[in-house]
């Protein structure tokens, strides 16, 4: 008797109710009577949807999981006899290891690490469906969800991390403000310092100079005064009225100027400077 597998499935034949062969895909022949065909299996891979299901984590929370399962048929003659109701065994197995992981573990375990809890299922259900000539190459947790009061304890307590944080963030942001401001006052603080002191020393400097100068000056007049020159002392009376004459000028009140003074007086000190000059020119010459 011909019999026809079509692709992706694989027969078992059984003579007088004991498996003998699986049949492979393409055209076969049986012998009628003694030989019939037996399970008819899958061998492509499949998706068995897990149904959700309370599960108490490590720390008595209840929560809702559900997930997915797939699985593929790799012994076509383990998955018909060693097993009753195959998709049934991998579900019921699935199911119970899933209670099994989530148990062990907290509830914000079980809901940071799905990426551990998938690979530990699938460590242990793949390990208990090999007997059964099955593969089982992912398990997926769909969902997790805690009760409805847990999402609002979570809620409030991501709200109250996040304005704890923010408060924090915005403590800091003073805290660094208040330095700079600081350290920029202390900044221009010390530069105003540095100012005074370099604006001082250079007065003294300068009062220096003038102080050398005045003092050379000084000690040339008195040269010229020993050596019997009363211009020298005419230079000097001269100086002072012109100093004061330049004063009462400048005077933004004084629209007037009062000359309480002699002019002859003031003439011949300048002549004395005059004198000055001219002696002071012919001893160069």
């Amino acid at each position: 008797m011909a019999v026809v597998v079509p692709q992706g499935f694989e027969y078992t034949i059984e003579r007088f109710g004991r498996y003998t062969k699986t049949l492979k895909p393409g055209l076969a022949f049986i012998i009628p009577i003694f030989d019939q065909v037996g399970k008819k299996q899958n061998m492509m891979e499949r998706v068995l949807d897990v149904m959700s299901q309370e599960v108490i984590t490590k720390d008595n929370a209840v929560v809702r999981v559900d997930g997915v399962v797939f699985f593929q048929v790799i012994d076509a003659a383990k998955a018909s006899y060693e097993v009753n109701q195959l998709e049934v065994a991998i579900l019921n197995l699935t199911m119970t290891n899933i209670r099994t992981v989530l148990g062990s573990m907290d509830l914000d375990e079980s809901l940071s690490k799905r990426d551990v809890i998938n690979s530990a299922l699938l460590t242990v259900v793949d390990e208990a469906t090999t007997p059964w000539g099955v593969k089982v190459t992912r398990i997926e947790i769909k969902d997790i969800a805690p009760p409805q009061d847990l999402v609002d304890a979570m809620a409030r307590q991501m709200k109250a991390e996040r304005e704890k944080r923010a408060a924090i963030l915005e403590s800091e942001g003073f805290k660094q403000s208040e330095i700079l401001r600081a350290e920029g006052e202390k900044t221009a603080a010390i530069l105003e310092s540095e100012g005074r002191k370099e604006a001082a020393f250079r007065d003294a400097e300068a009062r220096e100079r003038e102080a050398e100068a005045e003092a050379r000056a000084t000690n040339m007049v008195s040269q010229a005064i020993n050596e019997g020159s009363v211009q020298a002392v005419n230079y000097f009376v001269a100086q002072d009225y012109i100093k004061a004459l330049t004063q009462m000028a400048s005077s933004q009140n004084q629209k007037v100027i009062f000359m309480p003074l002699e002019a002859a007086s003031v003439i011949g000190s300048i002549g004395g400077i005059s004198e000055l000059a001219k002696e002071a020119f012919e001893k160069k010459s």
